[in-house]
């Protein structure tokens, strides 16, 4: 009989987990407290916006770059396979990213030690290789994928913290979950099952323009935002990060400098309004590093934990499943 594995949460980190998880031959049961590829309260991986790359990559670690160019590459394939086993599309395109007023010459350094190609034009920086995807619709293919390979979702249903032994896992509800394994992969809401977790949210607010996309043709990215063109035509601007909580508002403020730091990008958009503003709850355990914890559990060898992606789970989240495969295996 298959072994069995619990995944505690249905964003983009538990799915690959998931997925990764059941092609093996595992038996996996994934619990979601919303539902999985709809926009739910603070749910961070339908909030994103799917750039397959570190933003300020000669900013961070090296331990982080590694784990964020590991699940990126990755992608390319996971959609060609997600196209042929669901028929959806989850929009993988290499769009290339400029990053205006690039630090130089820290920047270049770090192309030419990394290899990453780049074009140089005065203080900008074109890197004509870097991918996006749509997290919307990566999680739609995700979720119908898991249905087909026999995956049992239980959606909508909110879990307990876990008792010390993690014996067992009761919903709100009352209802019962066991299994030889336990992946936590719950996002900001991991600490809330496992106070081992010592995780903590940070709000990142987005702003979308429909029918605006034809301003550029590459990603953008200033001073900590960045400007994401989609296929049908939307802009997305983002984000903000924000230590509130659990407080998954949208504020007038960030509307506000969300909208500027775009217009100063690109003047055309002073004359287009906002056609949608939404947020996300990214789950950090450290903003210095940025780095996540996906390994067993301090004390516990049938628990798992895959959480703290913050800006990075859903471009980590191939690689981190890929890890938390080997340790379970």
């Amino acid at each position: 009989m298959a072994k069995t594995v619990l995944i505690i949460g249905g964003g983009v980190v538990g799915c690959m987990s998931a997925l990764t998880l059941a092609k093996r031959g595992l038996a996996v049961t994934l619990v979601e407290r919303g539902t999985i590829a709809k926009q739910s309260e603070g749910a961070s991986s339908w909030a994103g916006a799917g750039v397959l790359f570190p933003l300020m990559p000669w900013d961070y670690p090296a331990a982080l770059n590694a784990q964020v160019f590991a699940g990126a590459s990755h992608y390319a394939d996971i959609c060609t396979e997600l196209l042929q086993e669901t028929g959806i599309d989850a929009q993988y395109i290499v769009s290339g990213m400029a990053v205006l007023s690039a630090p130089m010459p820290q920047a270049l350094d770090w192309c030419k030690l990394n290899k990453q190609a780049f074009i140089q034009n005065n203080n900008h920086l074109l890197l004509p290789t870097v991918a996006q995807i749509r997290p919307p619709r990566l999680l739609q293919a995700l979720r119908a994928y898991l249905i087909k390979l026999g995956v049992t979702l239980v959606e909508n249903t909110t879990l307990m913290p876990a008792t010390q032994d993690f014996a067992c896992l009761r919903s709100q509800a009352g209802e019962a979950f066991t299994a030889d394994y336990y992946v936590i992969a719950s996002g900001a809401w991991s600490g809330q099952i496992s106070e081992s977790i010592r995780i903590k949210p940070m709000r990142g607010q987005m702003l979308r323009y429909s029918n605006a996309a034809h301003f550029i043709e590459h990603i953008l990215y200033q001073n900590g935002v960045y400007i994401v063109p989609r296929q049908d035509g939307e802009l997305l601007v983002g984000s903000t990060v924000e230590n509130v909580g659990f407080d998954s508002h949208t504020t007038d403020a960030a509307l506000h400098t969300l909208k500027l730091a775009a217009e100063s990008m690109i003047p055309a958009l002073k004359n287009q309004p906002v056609s949608q503003h939404w947020s996300g709850l990214r789950p950090s355990l450290s903003a210095e590093d940025n780095l996540p914890s996906v390994a067993k559990h301090p004390t516990l060898e049938h628990v798992f934990i895959n959480t703290g992606h913050f800006r990075y789970g859903l471009t980590m989240a191939p690689h981190s499943a890929t890890v938390i495969n080997g340790l379970i295996a």
